[in-house]
């Protein structure tokens, strides 16, 4: 048994350490907001937090994330900065297809979490390995400079 606590709620997996921690969250916790796609670490799909960072989930042996605090998309509002992100993608209508924005929200929340006036390069950076197929770049670049301005 593997202890986590997610969203702020301890829990025991019966797992294999080297699982992906992805298919522990949507498979056996049912927490279906952190989506599969490449299974690389590639397009940032499966972004969650661990410990406060953006981590690839699809890679992520569960055994990483024993101890340490794992957030997802369904936990990122319960903080200030994450209901800030997710008001200004609502205000912004940010999500085209949606299928690759709880990784982005979960980068955009490290990212304002870390820096609270992000610029431009700044955002590119953080957000660079999230790859938006329907390509609202320039939206999610403005929901965060948009999140950035409730938070000060």
């Amino acid at each position: 048994m593997i202890t986590l606590t997610i969203n702020g709620q301890t829990t025991q997996v019966d797992a294999d350490p080297d699982t992906p921690l992805l298919w522990v969250l949507r498979d056996t916790l049912h927490l279906t907001g952190t989506k599969y796609s490449c299974g690389m670490a590639l397009c940032g799909a499966c972004t969650v937090q661990l410990d406060g960072q953006p981590v690839r989930s699809c890679v992520t042996p569960l055994s990483a994330a024993a101890g340490k605090r794992v957030v997802t998309i369904e936990g990122v509002g319960s903080e200030a900065v994450g209901r800030a992100v997710q008001e200004a993608w609502r205000q912004l209508d940010v999500v085209q297809c949606g299928y690759c924005q709880s990784g982005q929200i979960m980068s955009a929340v490290a990212l304002l979490t870390a820096n609270r006036q992000p610029s431009d390069a700044d955002i590119d950076t953080a957000l660079g390995g999230n790859i938006c197929r329907c390509a609202t770049y320039l939206r999610i670049r403005a929901a965060i400079h948009l999140a950035a301005k409730s938070l000060v």
